[in-house]
């Protein structure tokens, strides 16, 4: 049987009109910015609108370790959104935006995949509203005022050698990486060494999906640090008096956008800021508008439990005030295969034989990632739900064996998902599971308070969240903890830019690796975004394409509709 490409699947979609999703959730038209018959944005005015109303409930979607391809966290997102509505309830879920970065690369985009998506796809992958346009467009707004101050004269004293600020380009070019500026004369600026990174790994992206309002958008953009001065401190946007124009950039960005799933629920889709190097979610207004229109919403973070989520409650969950109600943890058989010792999987190549063939000892070995992340999440008290996402190659005596060491490391339940094939139909047992845990509710709480300094908070998640021995710290990292608690930021959360490959900094460890010192190589301030970035391993903020980057693959038609994207 051929089976239909997620594209095709969309295609044939007869979409709802927008207006319509919208009047399912108490939206009227006024509250909405069309973009076309089947996207808009929303007015932020609704918050004010529903003030009276009760907030839903907020399902967080992680997962385990994943292989380079994913384990299926936005289709397991959407499939349980589609399956709480199969079973009666009323349901939303919150997305990021994907970035065109990956969608031209290898990775895809995150528009769910099968008969679990949010449409319309081609829309969401491409250029949607235009947010991550005016992402870049404030962030190399803010990098030519920098240069620019330099050349008038310096009034701000920005000692050049300090400058932190790169531009952005949503394109993986990994030339772009290191670059000189500034060369052919005096007339053309200050030369100096910089580079280029995504737009989604942009301080801007991360503003905008942490940023309660419009004003407080101002503020947080007043409060990026793009350099020091020659006194040591502290050179901001605001000090260069770009703030204002960034924020006039970003008015229409801050709205988030409305779509939908193929079954008909609604879909608000706002920022994506790297799971790596910021923070990992969708944003807060996102998810404060979606509680006040259904029952249940589901969230995604990015990356596992020992990224996306923990970033998720220590960062995103102390800014904003939001509680989870419950986690799930997506799994699939081949991630536990691999971390059970078996196959190595490589983007862009068939999966290894191995990788097919039954194993359910790998996968019981594998088992003890799964376990670690439910670990974790019980760290923040909330309840865990397990998600198998099954593939055709999968065996029920694996996905048993999956199903078996969830409920014993301590999920409430866990569920094979079939979504992919079947959409809601095939998460309706999730659902039910889901709806359970939040009614069953915990106790929540942070990893960590305030109080502690930079780094006991470092010391804290290494031992705890990454199983480490210890921590070390290179000299340059020493030198900058102490200049940051002096300067009065060892207050701020701690947003771990490391490896989303393994638990550890190593993406060659698997499973649950143990023995080692977790190390430290510098520290970063996101002030706009309100927290401290510790650099652990070479992290990469500038993606380049493979030889054979999916770029190859998407064209037009002879009608002029889109096709070979995924």
């Amino acid at each position: 049987m051929q089976l239909r490409t997620d594209l095709e699947i969309a295609q044939a979609h007869q979409l709802i009109p927008i207006t319509e999703i919208a009047a399912s959730v108490g939206l009227a038209e006024e509250d909405l910015e069309l973009y076309g018959r089947y996207k808009a944005k929303i007015g932020l005015h609704v918050l004010e609108k529903f003030r009276e109303r009760l907030d839903g409930k907020l399902i967080d979607i992680t997962a385990v370790t994943p292989t380079p391809l994913g384990e299926g966290k936005t289709l397991t997102t959407i499939g349980l959104t589609q399956g709480l509505g199969r079973i009666g309830k009323r349901a939303a879920c919150t997305l990021r935006q994907p970035s065109m970065a990956p969608v031209f690369g290898i990775k895809g985009g995150a528009a769910g995949g099968g008969y679990a998506q949010v449409v319309p796809m081609e829309d969401l992958n491409l250029h949607f509203t235009g947010d991550l346009h005016a992402v870049a467009q404030a962030h190399n707004l803010l990098a030519a005022m920098v240069d620019a101050s330099l050349f008038h004269g310096n009034p701000s004293r920005i000692d050049p050698h300090t400058v932190t600020w790169p531009r952005t380009l949503d394109v993986n070019d990994r030339v772009l990486r290191n670059v000189v500026v500034g060369l052919g004369g005096p007339l053309n600026g200050y030369p100096r060494q910089t580079g280029f990174e995504v737009t989604a790994a942009s301080e801007v992206m991360a503003v905008l999906a942490l940023t309660s309002g419009l004003q407080d958008l101002r503020r947080r953009l007043g409060r990026i640090m793009v350099a020091f001065d020659r006194d040591g401190g502290p050179v901001t946007a605001e000090n260069l008096r770009a703030a204002g124009a960034m924020a006039v950039i970003l008015r229409d960005a801050v709205k988030p956008n409305l779509v939908q799933t193929l079954e008909g629920q609604p879909c608000i889709v706002h920022a994506g800021p790297f799971g790596n190097i910021a923070h990992g979610q969708s944003s807060v207004l996102a998810d404060r508008i979606a509680l006040k229109l259904v029952d249940y919403v589901v969230t995604e973070s990015g990356f596992g439990a020992d990224l996306g989520m923990q970033k998720f409650m220590d960062i995103k969950c102390r800014q904003s005030g939001l509680r989870p109600d419950c986690v799930v943890v997506t799994c699939t058989v081949r991630a536990l295969k691999m971390h059970g010792g078996v196959g190595r999987i490589i983007p862009g190549k068939p999966l290894p034989e191995e990788i097919r063939r039954e194993n359910v000892t790998a996968v019981e070995e594998g088992c003890r990632n799964l376990a670690h992340m439910i670990r974790i999440a019980s760290y923040y008290g909330v309840p865990v739900v397990v998600a198998v996402n099954r593939f055709l190659d999968d065996t029920d005596a694996e996905v048993e064996a999956i199903l078996r060491e969830a409920v014993r490391a301590g999920a409430l339940s866990a569920h094979q998902v079939t979504a992919w094939a079947e959409g809601g139909a095939g998460a309706v047992d999730l659902a039910a599971g889901v709806v359970e845990a939040c009614a069953r509710g915990g106790e929540f709480r942070f990893l960590y308070p305030d109080e502690l300094s930079i780094k006991e908070k470092i010391e804290l998640m290494a031992t705890r969240i990454y199983n480490a021995d210890g921590v070390s710290y290179e000299p340059q990292a020493e030198k900058k903890i102490t200049r940051f608690e002096e300067l009065g930021w060892g207050r701020l959360p701690i947003c771990m830019a490391k490896t989303h490959l393994s638990i550890s900094h190593d993406p060659t460890l698997k499973n649950v690796p143990s023995g080692y010192v977790f190390p430290i190589r510098d520290i970063r301030a996101s002030l706009g975004a309100g927290f401290l970035y510790p650099l652990a391993g070479t992290m990469l903020t500038m993606p380049g394409l493979p030889s054979e980057p999916a770029a190859f693959n998407i064209d037009l038609d002879s009608q002029g509709q889109v096709k070979g994207l995924f």
